[in-house]
């Protein structure tokens, strides 16, 4: 690999999502990364379907695709560290890496030695990443943590849905496991700056990274919203708290997005909307009149808006410089000129499938650029190849085949 990490070695014995999308960017960075997981059965993700990959004739094949969101780069090697013989090849590979990530429970990996202690003791400059749900001590520190769960503890669902009330309003958990996501996003972050500090010390670290942390550090300006108050923002559905109008608006034959981020994009839509009165008056002269005045403006915004057509709304928006945007299903955002210019769909060798379609690294680097030369590995793949490289010849490798070690 030739990425700006190409130097780096990292073992991963995570899991599901936060870890393995940590890494899964690392290896979009030129990391070798070697996820480990269990004979026979492998990361929980690759039995979480349908939808599962097809093969070439149209036929599911044993890879599930939330497996492949978070895995793409990797090798995979399988090893049963429960026993002693698998713990020992876990410590050889330990010993030889820069970066071990692991989501086990407080304490999970002790008796098996591959805690951070026990291969800080055969690797002192190594960087080690714990992910859990709630981090290694406090109240909570035992318990599983599930991004669901940790979406509604640390306040985001609080504050995403419809309010009370109105129809369909209830708390709501984003579309997607973003808490998990950001983790990872954090993890790789922490990953990279204690490598820096290694190679400035030679010293390594033990990272501990948990979901409700992140989860209330990702309340961003909601959070700010509470403590500059003392008042817990409530749920507005697609509104936004701070700047108005920002929200989801019905057209004539569906929804767009108005996205007016000052007061002269107000004036300009204004304009365009027919509605210059609204900008001379001086409750809605200024953001701020805006947010006062909210529950005055939107109504008057929204039949207007219900009068014309999603797409002449767009171009009459943009010819005007309005933030705004359509509401798109996963086939038009695949389908869209930007995206599609920007290559965020790679197709790449799959030895189950002949190919499988994935979505691309958002990084864009001038001199090393994310290669797509691995697909997410098929349970084992790697193992043979690994262990060789690690010094384990053929027949031992094929006396820990036959009990079941790897």
């Amino acid at each position: 690999m030739s990425g700006p990490l190409s130097h780096v070695r990292v073992l991963d014995l995570s899991r599901v999502l936060a870890g393995p999308w940590a890494g899964q960017m690392l290896a979009d960075m030129g990391a070798e990364v070697i996820k480990v997981e269990r004979p026979g059965k492998g990361d929980d993700t690759r039995g979480w379907g349908p939808p599962y990959l097809k093969d070439e004739t149209g036929d599911d094949t044993s890879e599930a695709a939330y497996y492949l969101s978070a895995n793409r780069g990797k090798r995979s090697v399988t090893i049963d560290f429960t026993k002693p013989e698998g713990q020992a090849l876990v410590r050889d590979m330990a010993a030889n890496a820069d970066v071990v990530i692991e989501n086990f429970k407080v304490g999970g990996l002790k008796k098996y030695g591959l805690d951070y202690e026990s291969l800080k003791a055969v690797n002192p400059a190594l960087v080690y990443c714990s992910i859990t749900g709630f981090g290694q001590d406090g109240p909570y520190a035992h318990r599983a943590g599930y991004d669901f769960m940790i979406q509604g503890m640390g306040g985001l669902m609080s504050l995403t849905g419809a309010p009370d009330g109105a129809p369909g309003g209830e708390p709501m958990k984003v579309g997607v496991a973003i808490t998990d996501i950001f983790t990872g996003m954090y993890a790789t972050s922490a990953i990279q700056a204690a490598l820096i500090h290694k190679e400035r010390t030679g010293e390594g670290q033990h990272i501990d990274m948990a979901l409700l942390d992140v989860q209330v550090a990702t309340l961003a300006n909601q959070a700010m919203n509470y403590l500059a108050s003392g008042v817990a923002p409530k749920r507005l559905g697609n509104s936004h708290p701070n700047i108005v109008p920002y929200q989801a608006f019905p057209t004539a034959d569906g929804y767009i997005i108005l996205a007016v981020g000052n007061d002269a994009q107000f004036t300009r839509f204004c304009k365009v909307a027919g509605l210059d009165a609204l900008a001379a008056d001086e409750r809605f002269a200024t953001n701020a009149g805006r947010v006062r005045h909210r529950e005055e403006l939107v109504p008057q915004i929204a039949e207007v808006i219900g009068t014309r057509s999603s797409g002449d709304w767009l171009n009459a928006l943009e010819a005007e410089g309005v933030p705004c945007g359509p509401i798109n299903t996963l086939d038009q955002v695949f389908a869209d000129p930007q995206v599609v210019h920007r290559g965020m769909k790679v197709s790449v060798p799959h030895p189950l499938a002949g190919h499988v379609d994935l979505v691309a690294s958002p990084m864009r680097f001038s001199g090393t650029p994310v290669d797509y030369d691995r697909a997410p590995p098929t349970l084992g793949q790697d193992t043979d190849a690994v262990l060789e490289a690690l010094g384990v010849d053929e027949a031992r490798r094929s006396d820990l085949r036959e009990k079941g070690i790897i």
